[in-house]
This record gives C-alpha cells, structure tokens and sequence, in this order.
C-alpha cells in the first residue's frame, strides 16, 4: 500500500525537485561563508586556505564604529514605518474597494494598484529620481505653483526617509489590498444583513462586521512582518540615494555593500551580515510563534 502510493507521488516530489536543489545550492551551501567573519579575511589566500583567525575582533569593530548606531537608527526607522504604513493603506483601501459596486471599476482599479508590484526599483527608482528632481522634477513643479519653495527629496536627510517609506508603499499596497479583499470576500453576507436589520449604516457595518472579520488575517500579517524588521529595502534605497544622505539613508544593508564590496573588508562585512540573520532568525521564531497562539498560523 505504502509502496504504490509512493510510486503514485513520485511526479509530485519530482515537481518540488528544481526548487530544492535551488534552496540548497543558493541558500544552504554559502552558509559556509560566516567564517569569514571571524577571519581576517585575505581572497588570495581562498575561503579554506592559512586566514588569520580573529574571533569576534570584526563584530567588536563593527560594534565600536561611530557611525553604526546611526544605521541602526535608519534601519529600524524606515523599515517599522514601512511596516505601519504597509499595514494600515491597504486595509483603508481594501475596504473602500469593498464599497465599489461597479465590478469593472473594482477589477480595473485593482489592477491599476497592482501593477508596480512587478516593477523593479531600477526601474522606479530612475522614474523617481526624475519626477522628484528639485529642478524640473513634476513634483516640485506643482509644489512650486502654491508658491511653496522645491524639496531636494532625495538629497535633503530630512525628507529623504520619508520618501522612501511613501514611495515603498505606493508600490506595495496593491499587493496587500488583494489581500485583504480576498479576507473581506469571505465574510458571511448574513452578518452584513443582519446589522442592517439592526440599524446599523455603513460606518458602523464596517467597524462591527468587516474589520473584526480582517481581525485574523491583519494579526498575521502584522506579526509574519516583524522577522522583516532589519530589512529596511536594499534595492530601493541602493538605486534612489546618495553620498549626500548617507546619514538618514544608510542602512545595514547599503553598509554591508559599501564595506565589504567597495572597501574590501570582507571579514567585517560578513560579521555585519551575520549579526543581521542572527536577529532576523529571532525575530522570525519569535513571530512565528506569536502567530501560532495568535492566529493559528503554522507552516506544517
């Protein structure tokens, strides 16, 4: 019995075959690599030739460098205000679509909002760079029209945080919106009926039906989000900053990148990486599990 359902299966575990040996060769077998962090590390001399052993020396350097705190800082910032935002614009969204009788308009608008998920920051980031130029920029020429004076966006450290949490939203909301529609399609109907029997408007149908039926996929998506809280957007801020905001833009990733690729220092920007996926492997456990007692939520 247990012998033909296996011969049964075999295309099934053959369909997850190319995915396994992806995760193995890209993801399990560089984790060889940490050892750098604790070496001084030389490529001439290869990954397993005579390095210098160092212990914890290049996290102790990484730790006591000024400006560490300060990406830290910029981490955390922009990475929980991506969270909140990301959180809060799509369910505002979803439930106002939710209100669209008009399905064409409704699947329109969807994909309209859909549609920069699939861009690339390379992309988006030239778009932004242009519109949000202080000199002929679209955005500084209406700004300027109200008499109010242009914004330097993307090289003024004040403003540069901010646009980088509005314009990751802008991107990703569409995606969170599918989301949460698809949690407000499965609402029983009688309860919407039943509070219009009671009176009830729909202010008040939304606050009472609606947002207590999102209750549990809102929760899990919250705490499934806290394992991302030091992954602040290498790819946007990468392709949207520069040397000028480097204090407010720079985060732990765009650090990693300037350190051990442009300056070489392969031990101490490995010892970076690792202090990250350190945090983020206890951040992801603890949301995880967080989400089981909350929301039920397990993977197996």
């Amino acid at each position: 019995m247990l012998q033909r359902r296996w011969k049964r299966e075999i295309p099934l575990h053959l369909i997850i075959l190319p995915g396994f040996l992806f995760l193995i060769v890209f993801s399990y077998l560089p984790i060889g690599g940490i050892i750098i962090a604790f070496q001084k590390f030389i490529p001439a001399k290869g990954l397993f030739g005579d390095q210098q052993w160092v212990g914890l020396s290049n996290f102790q350097y990484v730790m006591n460098m000024p400006n560490f705190n300060s990406i830290m800082w910029n981490t955390l910032y922009i990475a929980v205000l991506k969270i909140i935002l990301g959180l809060f614009v799509p369910i505002v969204i979803a439930i106002l679509l939710n209100e669209v009788k008009h399905a064409g308009m409704k699947r329109g608008v969807q994909t309209a909002i859909y549609l920069p998920h699939f861009l690339s920051w390379v992309v988006l980031g030239g778009i932004f760079i242009e519109i949000l130029s202080p000199t002929d920029g679209l955005v500084n020429q209406v700004i300027q029209l109200f008499g109010f004076e242009p914004i330097f966006f993307l090289g003024d450290n004040k403003w540069f945080p901010i646009t980088m949490i509005l314009t990751d939203s802008w991107k990703e909301f569409g995606y969170g919106t599918i989301i949460y529609l698809a949690a407000i399609t499965g609402i029983n109907p009688d309860l919407y009926e039943a509070a219009q029997i009671d009176g009830a408007n729909r202010w008040k149908q939304t606050l009472n039906v609606t947002l207590p039926g999102m209750k549990m996929v809102i929760v899990l998506l919250m705490v499934l989000n806290l394992g991302n809280l030091l992954n602040a957007g290498f790819d946007q801020i990468f392709n949207m900053y520069s040397p000028m905001v480097y204090e407010s833009g720079d985060i732990l990733d765009t650090f990693v990148y300037r350190i051990g690729l442009l300056d070489a220092q392969f031990g101490i920007a490995t010892a970076v990486g690792l202090f990250k996926s350190v945090v983020a492997l206890i951040l992801v456990s603890v949301s995880y599990f967080i989400a089981y007692k909350v929301a039920d939520y397990r993977i197996f």
